[in-house]
Order: structure tokens, then sequence, then C-alpha cells
């Protein structure tokens, strides 16, 4: 495998994302007023994973890894080259359950569906009540270590 470049999707290739969902991952649908950070190599996207902004925190949302470049860590090294982003607000994700261990080395926490802003709590409810397996998360800054 080729090193990806991992940065902020450029608005001229906006097109390429949702082609990229409708094609891997039907559910999922960038909006323009996203961030959309995304991971390529030399010829194509290979990932991507959106913040929507709402009311002062971000939600992390439609993580998406092609098929053929699963199983490689693309998603962790995704998580780090965004941290700057995760950082920049009170960050929130609903994992889906088997991906709980990929967020958690990612320094998201778990945490109760009534700890959500409500404003969450009614989009994951929405989300749940539809049948999907959902882990409500939070990322939470690691402490210093102190040596």
């Amino acid at each position: 495998m080729s090193k990806l470049s991992f940065h902020i999707l450029q608005p001229i290739r906006f097109p390429l994302i949702n082609r990229l969902y409708k094609s891997y991952y039907p559910a999922g649908k960038a909006k323009r007023d996203e961030t959309i950070w995304i991971g390529e190599d030399e010829s194509n996207i290979v990932c991507c994973v959106r913040f929507k902004a709402i009311e002062g925190i971000q939600l992390l949302t439609g993580m998406l890894v092609k098929p053929d470049f699963r199983g490689q860590g693309i998603s962790e090294q995704l998580l780090v080259a965004t941290i700057e982003q995760v950082e920049e607000q009170p960050c929130y994700c609903f994992a889906f359950s088997h991906l709980v261990t990929l967020y958690q080395k990612a320094n998201f926490v778990v945490i109760n569906d009534d700890e959500l802003p409500h404003f969450l709590a009614s989009r994951f409810k929405r989300y749940s009540d539809s049948g999907k397996s959902l882990v409500p998360m939070i990322y939470q800054k690691p402490a210093l270590s102190q040596n």
C-alpha cells in the first residue's frame, strides 16, 4: 500500500465524497456545511470522515474506508490526522458497537445516552430506533503524563 495523505477536502471535490458514500455507505451523505477529512493515495480517495458542527459541539460521523483498504489501520491513521479538528470543540460520535474499540484507541470514551446534549440525544434515539447498534461516545483529551 502506498502512503496516504490526510487533509480537509477541497470544496470543489465535494461531489467525489457523495459518490464514494453512494458506492460504499448509501446511508451516508455529506453536506456542504460539514468539515470533511479524507485520506488519499496518488490516484484516489480511500477514506473519509465528516464533522458536523451543532450548537457549539461537533459530531464525528460517516467514517468510511473503501473495502479494499480495510484492515490496514487506515481508520486509526485518519483519526490521528484529525486530532486538531477533534480537539477544536467537544466532539461526540455514535460508534457502531463493533467499532467502539477503534474509537477508544483514539481517546473517545463511552457515555450514557442521557449524557448527550438534548439535540444529539434525539438524533441518537432516532438512529438507534431504526435498528442500528450504536454506542454514544465523546472525545476526552488524554491527561499529560507526569514524569
